[in-house]
C-alpha cells in the first residue's frame, strides 16, 4: 500500500464529524476535538486560485469558531503549499511519524490474557480511554459519534490490573490494513510491558480479520512510542506535520 492508499484510509479510520470536498481537499471539522479530525487534507489535485482558496478555508473554520489547520506530507497538493503557508504567517506544528508493518512478521503471541476485546466501543471502554488520555468532558460526545462514523471493522482492546483498565487502545480494518489508534497506558502502569501486550492482541486480531500490513501514527518526540513500535518492527513510510495559522 502507498502513501496516498494511507492517507486516505487515515481519513476513514479516525472520521470527523462532517467533512467537505473543496477542489481536491478534504475539510474535516469535528468541533476542535484534535487537529487530525479539524484539519485540511490536500491530498488530490488544486485547480482554483490558490491564494482565494486558502481565504475560503480559513473563512469556513472560523465560522465554527476553528483555526484553519493544514495537515500536510511529502506529496500534498500543490507541492509548493508548504512553502506558501509558511509565507502567510502558518507555524508548524507536531510532526508525525506514520509507520508500517508487515503483519506476516508477527509471530509473538501475547502472554497477557486479561485483554477484553470488543468490536464496539464499549461504554467501559470510553471510560477507560476518556480517562487515560485526557478526553475533556465536553469532548466525551464528540469521541463517541467520531467513533459511531467508522464504516469497516473495528475493535477496542483493553487490559486489567489490580481491578482496573490498566492500558487500551484501538484497531480498523481496511483494505487488509489494520490501522491502530489511541494506544494509552495508565501512568501507574508503565515500564511493565503493557503496551507491547496490548499491540499484539491488536495485531492478532487484525491478522484473525484478514489483514496483511498494519500502520500507525506517532510523534515524532514520544521516545518510549517510537521504541516500542520499533521492536515490534514498525519502520517510518513518511512523515507528516500541521501548518496553524498564527494568531
Amino acid at each position: 500500500m502507498n502513501a496516498f492508499e494511507l492517507e486516505e484510509i487515515s481519513i476513514n479510520h479516525w472520521p470527523a464529524l462532517s467533512t467537505m470536498l473543496y477542489d481536491g481537499w478534504v475539510l474535516r471539522f469535528a468541533e476542535g476535538y484534535t487537529k487530525r479530525a479539524n484539519s485540511i487534507s490536500p491530498l488530490y489535485a488544486s485547480t482554483l486560485d490558490l491564494a482565494q482558496k486558502i481565504k475560503v478555508c480559513e473563512e469556513l473554520y472560523a465560522r465554527r469558531g476553528l483555526p484553519a489547520v493544514y495537515k500536510l506530507t511529502p506529496f500534498a497538493q500543490p507541492a509548493h503549499l508548504d512553502g506558501l503557508l509558511e509565507k502567510m504567517g502558518y507555524a508548524m506544528s507536531d510532526t508525525i511519524s506514520v509507520q508500517t508493518l508487515d503483519l506476516d512478521r508477527v509471530t509473538e503471541e501475547p502472554w497477557n490474557r486479561s485483554a477484553e476485546i470488543s468490536e464496539s466501543f464499549t461504554a467501559d471502554w470510553l471510560d477507560a480511554y476518556g480517562a487515560l488520555s485526557g478526553v475533556l468532558p465536553e469532548h466525551r460526545s464528540v469521541l463517541e459519534r467520531m467513533l459511531a462514523n467508522i464504516q469497516t471493522p473495528a475493535a477496542c482492546v483493553s487490559l486489567r490490573l489490580d481491578g482496573r483498565v490498566a492500558a487500551c487502545g484501538m484497531g480498523v480494518l481496511e483494505r487488509n490494513t489494520l490501522g491502530v489508534f489511541c494506544i494509552v497506558t495508565d501512568p501507574d502502569y508503565r515500564n511493565r510491558g503493557l503496551g507491547g501486550q496490548l499491540m499484539l492482541h491488536l495485531l492478532h486480531w487484525g491478522k484473525a480479520n484478514g489483514a496483511k500490513r498494519s500502520y500507525l501514527q506517532v510523534e515524532t518526540g514520544n521516545v518510549p512510542a517510537l521504541r516500542l513500535y520499533a521492536k515490534l518492527g514498525y519502520r517510518e513510510a513518511y512523515r507528516y506535520w500541521y501548518r496553524v495559522k498564527k494568531g
